[in-house]
This record gives structure tokens, sequence and C-alpha cells, in this order.
């Protein structure tokens, strides 16, 4: 059986050593070696069959082996760093043809052109780079993928799934949650990685909402300007809004309900996306 033949494979431990793999700070790189732990994230992103699978950092491959255990039907898994192509390589070997490994930049690879629907993309993304490649993909237009398991730093993870009044609310918690549902799945200790960052990290749960929010351009100018000066009240914060697009801004606040003395950190999302609505376009 297929999977018996991934199950033969050597250990990730062994594998990196055979390989001589460090892991590579510049681009983030942190080894999560439990086979236990990389299967609790494949199970999430269950079911597998008949689903096809963008994984992001596959590194040395962890989580690319329980994807695989798991059922994907194909497994698209995308790498930068040309030392892991050979293991990589060798999960390939045994995978039956539902393996393929590109050697690039996600940033700059279309997914969706790549791989057939229904796609999922689960990934331990790469710490300096994970918060502009989950903006990518919930910007993406029509959205692409129908589930996407992802594990950030800890602190990030906090800020997609935060609620109004949360330390962590802001503007990625508002652009995330106006496209999909957000979860946050378990806390992963740093003790668990190869080598271990400086901070915990978490997996997140986002599946797509019936009716996404379409302006996130907008919504995206709104909530920079609202938090970027957080204590502030949003009669202060969003003049410059108001101005660029010629509102008289206690009127546009008051056509929202929105007190405008509130602050941003106390409005729930979908005030946020009342004031795109009410925007008179030129």
């Amino acid at each position: 059986m297929m999977t018996d033949n991934i199950k033969s494979l050597p250990s990730l431990t062994e594998t990196v050593r055979a390989h001589g793999l460090g892991a590579n700070k510049k681009l983030g790189q942190h080894f999560l070696l439990d086979m236990n732990l990389t299967d609790k994230i494949a199970r999430l992103a269950d079911p597998l069959a008949g689903h096809h699978v963008a994984e992001v950092g596959p590194g040395p491959g962890g989580l690319t082996r329980a994807l695989l255990l798991r059922g994907a039907q194909k497994l698209l898994a995308l790498e930068m760093d040309e030392r892991f192509m050979a293991p990589l390589a060798e999960i390939g070997d045994m995978a039956d043809g539902r393996l393929e490994i590109i050697h690039g930049d996600a940033l700059r690879i279309d997914i969706a052109g790549l791989l057939p629907a229904p796609r999922k993309i689960v990934a331990n993304l790469p710490y300096n780079v994970g918060t502009k490649m989950l903006i990518n993909w919930i910007s993406a237009k029509p959205i692409f993928w129908e589930q996407m398991v992802l594990m950030f730093q800890k602190e990030v993870a906090q800020r997609v799934v935060a609620q109004p009044g949360d330390n962590a609310y802001g503007r990625l918690a508002i652009l995330c949650q106006s496209t999909a549902s957000c979860y946050m799945a378990f806390d992963v200790p740093a003790r668990a990685f190869t080598p271990p960052p400086k901070v915990d990290s978490a997996v997140v749960v986002l599946e797509p909402l019936n009716k996404p929010f379409q302006d996130l351009k907008t919504l995206g100018e709104i909530t920079a300007a609202a938090f970027g000066q957080r204590r502030k009240m949003l009669r202060g914060s969003l003049k410059s809004i108001a101005k660029k697009y010629d509102l008289i801004l206690d009127d546009w606040l008051s056509a929202c309900s929105i007190d405008p003395t509130a602050r941003p950190e106390t409005l729930p999302v979908k005030s946020f996306q009342d004031l795109v609505l009410k925007i008179k376009k030129p």
C-alpha cells in the first residue's frame, strides 16, 4: 500500500541528520519533527481524500508525510530552500505520484493555476512571511480555497481570531473575519520545534464565508487608519479617510450608527464593513 511506503521512510530526525540540514534563520525556519503533532495538524483538514492540497514551506517533509498518509489526492509542496528538494523527492518516490514539488517562492506562485479544485492550504508558515501570505490568500478573487489550516506565531494567530475588546483585535482580525470563519485549533509550544523559536505557535483554521465581504481594499484602508491610531477616537483617526472620499465625518459615522467618540477596538467587524458600504465613491 502507498501509505506503507511512506511509513517505511526514515524518521524525520534521521532524514535531517542524513542530509546535513539545519534551520535557516533568515527564512524563518523551525523544524517540526514530531509526527504526532504533524498528524494532528493534518487531521484538522479532514477529509483529504478527493482534495488537492497546497503546502507552503514543507522543509524536511513532516507535515508533507502526514497529509499524504491521510489521503490527499494531490499535494503541491512549495519550497524555496533548495536544500530540501532531496528529502522531499524521497517522499515523492513513495507517494504513488500524488506529490508534486515546486522549488520557488510561494508569494509568486499561482496555487489556483497549478492545483485543481477542491483546494485546501495546509502549512507551517515561515515566520517572516506568514502574514503576507495570509493577506494574499484571503484577498484572492474569487476565493480559490475551501479551507486553510495554518500555523503562525501565536501572537499572529491571536490577531486572526481576536474579537472586539481583545488586545489583539485589529486590522488582521477584521480582514480575515470578513472573508472566513476563523478559529484557533491548538497551541504548539516552542519546545516542539528544532531549533526552538523564542515564541510559541498556534494553528488556525479558516473556512470561507458563504458571502465573503467583497471590498477588502477599502476595508483595509479604513482599518489601517483606525488602528494605526488605536488610542484615538474614530472622530480623529478616520478624518483622513473622510476627507479622501469627500464625506462629512460625523454624518458618515452616524449613518453607520457609530459613536464618533468610540475607539476602534470596541467596534464589531460589521461596523467597519458598514463604513465601507456607506462610502460614495467617485
